[in-house]
């Protein structure tokens, strides 16, 4: 990572993976405490979302070592477009500033 670009983008992505893996961690364990009081569904939807949201920022923590890729960056930005909220944004930012690093280096 020559560039300041992909840098910048590795942190913001680094940091909005961090931050969807402890979202998806308060929703799951927020989900089993509030249990009692929800219905079966949305207790098992919300569950479930919190462990794809989990899966989504372990993903994004592992590809933002490599956002100064084509392929990583793309990845990235879907995930990011998928898991939503405030770590969402950030690995949102952080793609782009990965796939700027990749057209301003060719």
């Amino acid at each position: 990572m020559n560039n300041r670009f992909a840098y910048w983008g590795y942190i913001l992505a680094l940091i909005g993976g961090i931050l969807i893996i402890v979202f998806g961690f308060l929703g799951l364990i927020g989900n089993s405490l509030g249990s009692a009081y929800s219905p079966a569904g949305h207790y098992l939807s919300g569950a479930m979302y919190s462990i794809v949201a989990i899966i989504i920022g372990v993903i994004c923590v592992i590809g933002s070592k490599s956002v100064g890729v084509l392929v990583w960056a793309i990845v990235l930005l879907v995930l990011g477009i998928v898991s939503g909220g405030l770590g969402g944004a950030l690995v949102i930012l952080g793609a782009i500033l990965g796939l700027i690093s990749i057209f301003v280096k060719s």
